[in-house]
């Protein structure tokens, strides 16, 4: 039975953006029961809140928590943040669902971003993973995208082409079975293959049933350096055949050539949302990005699959082929695509985690570093690593302006998501273990813009309408008690060199009203469950 908790005296953050006021938040059977001021205790525990700040549970609205999440139901990274809630399956990566045939391509495809997954690990729908997870228990709550990949996986492999009519359908049919399910709606990741490989008649089709189900389409882009206008008008383009609505997935312009253009992408969406597309975007508060090593070549390298990229690398002409377009920029077959490599340097590429333990050493360091002490070519580094894990290498890109994430964090339709890829070693991304405290106290020192309230809408009220969670994102009477408590000088300590520090700050979180984090030690409890789509 969940506690009768009052906290007293806090200064608390609605979730809506108005002025924080000074009041008391009654708790009981897991809601927020009254909120006031000179609340009587009665049979309540009493929580002081001594000046801090009490908000909504924060809501990470993209992360790539979906392994994470069942290895460690816990959820100490996120907790520490005051993250009540996370939606996983984004960027087209899920661990659901799959066909007997598409078990092996669907862990590869998962691996190459976050490490080895288990045969145990993916499952056949929507309702066997979420039925894996409430059946642990988790600290948090987790919202679930379907990933494209999946559905192109079941139905067609990793073949390099547009799908037929009757297999649009047969992905159509499996998306509408997810999202019947409860699943929230569907995530395209149209630079990662086989998601890329998808044409425009396939991409509509599938938007239709996200729009039949009320559900939400989240878009990786094709492109968020040269071509990242034109791929947020394909996007938009989407929405509007297709009729759904939509988020895109961390706007940025990455890549110096390009820096200063994302004002021109956010006047797109303005001008679609004036134009009734429902549309907004996420983003995190860092200038570096993180994915799999497998992005710093082009799509068409994983045609038929990893075994496949292993064969090409190894064979004379397939590794030159791929040495030109890494280091030349283009490649014949791929329209659209540009090399990172290119565009920001070997030496803005650290790795940041590895799947072979032989390997852990190279944990931090650039390509250029690692290339220099082996006296070898920096694209051979590449190659000899991707062997050697299998393309489950994670890597850590500084390719953005601080002015565009400025932009981008402080824009009305912004929501704050810390796109985090969460592994169990090595030097990942801080952005898993700082993104929440970080914007706050972006916010408190009157950085970018935004005043405390509005940083806290970000994290909140706007996620949770967004994915339609209207029992969240509000301190409101009747919602979830789903809370966070904080200090006025909160802060992230997670850092590039030391990524995995927990922030200072956030003293106490709960979940449904059960303290999963009390004066800042981690409780055990695990309130949290799988939410579904009404």
């Amino acid at each position: 039975m969940n506690p009768r908790i009052l906290v007293r005296g806090a200064r608390i953050l609605d979730g809506t953006g108005a002025p924080w006021f000074r009041g008391d938040v009654r708790i009981a059977d897991g809601r927020i029961a009254q909120i006031g001021s000179g609340l009587a205790p009665g049979d309540a525990e009493v929580l002081e809140a001594e000046d801090r700040y009490l908000a909504p549970g924060f809501i990470d609205a993209h992360c790539h928590d979906d392994l994470i999440q069942l290895r460690r139901p816990g959820r100490p990274e996120k907790v520490a943040q005051g993250v009540t809630t996370v939606v996983v399956g984004n960027c087209s990566f899920g661990l659901y669902p799959q066909r007997p045939e598409s078990a092996l391509p669907l862990r590869e495809h998962f691996g190459s971003l976050l490490g080895a997954v288990g045969a145990e690990e993916t499952f056949a729908d929507f309702a066997a993973y979420r039925a894996a997870l409430d059946g642990r228990g988790t600290a948090i709550n987790l919202v679930s995208l379907v990933g494209h990949a999946a559905l192109r996986l079941a139905v067609m492999g990793w073949q390099n082409r547009p799908a037929t009519a009757e297999e649009r359908e047969a992905m159509a049919a499996l998306l509408a079975d997810q999202l019947r399910q409860g699943a929230h709606g569907l995530s395209l990741g149209l630079v990662y293959p086989p998601s890329a490989w998808a044409d425009r008649a396939e991409l509509v089709r599938l938007a239709e049933v996200v729009a039949e189900h009320g559900a939400l389409l989240a878009a990786h882009v094709r492109s968020y350096e040269g071509g990242l206008i034109a791929s947020v008008d394909e996007f938009l383009d989407l929405l509007t055949s297709g009729g759904a609505s939509g988020l895109l997935s961390h706007l940025q312009a990455a890549g110096r050539p390009y820096w200063g253009s994302l004002p021109r992408a956010v006047d797109r969406l303005e001008t679609a949302r004036r134009g009734g597309v429902d549309v907004s975007f996420d983003m995190y508060p860092y200038p570096a990005g993180s994915s799999t090593i497998l992005q710093l070549l082009p799509p068409s390298a994983l045609s038929g699959g990893v075994e496949t990229l292993l064969a090409r690398l190894a064979d004379a002409e397939g590794y030159d082929a791929l040495r030109r377009a890494v280091e030349d920029g283009t490649a014949p077959g791929d329209a659209g695509w540009e090399s990172k490599i290119r565009l920001i340097g070997w030496e803005n590429v650290r790795i940041g985690g590895v799947g072979d333990d032989s390997l852990r050493a190279i944990e931090g360091l650039s390509l250029t570093e690692i290339a220099e002490a082996r006296g070898e070519t920096p694209f051979a580094t590449l190659a000899r690593l991707i062997a050697a894990d299998r393309g489950r290498t994670n890597i850590v890109m500084f390719q953005l302006d601080e002015r565009d994430l400025e932009t981008a964090l402080s824009h009305p339709l912004h929501m704050l998501g810390s796109d985090g890829l969460p592994r169990e070693t090595g030097k990942p991304h801080p952005r898993a273990f700082g993104s929440f405290p970080r914007y706050l106290a972006r916010a408190i020192r009157g950085e970018g813009g935004l005043r405390l309230e509005e940083a806290v809408r970000h994290m909140t009220a706007v996620p949770a309408q967004r994915f339609g969670l209207g029992d969240h994102g509000l301190v409101r009477p009747g919602l979830a008690a789903d809370l966070t408590l904080f200090t006025a000088d909160v802060c992230d300590r997670a850092t590039f060199q030391d990524p995995t520090q927990p922030p200072h700050g956030i003293t106490d979180v709960l979940v449904a009203g059960a303290f999963v984090l009390r004066d800042g030690g981690h409780t055990g409890a695990r309130p949290g469950k799988t939410l579904t789509r009404a």
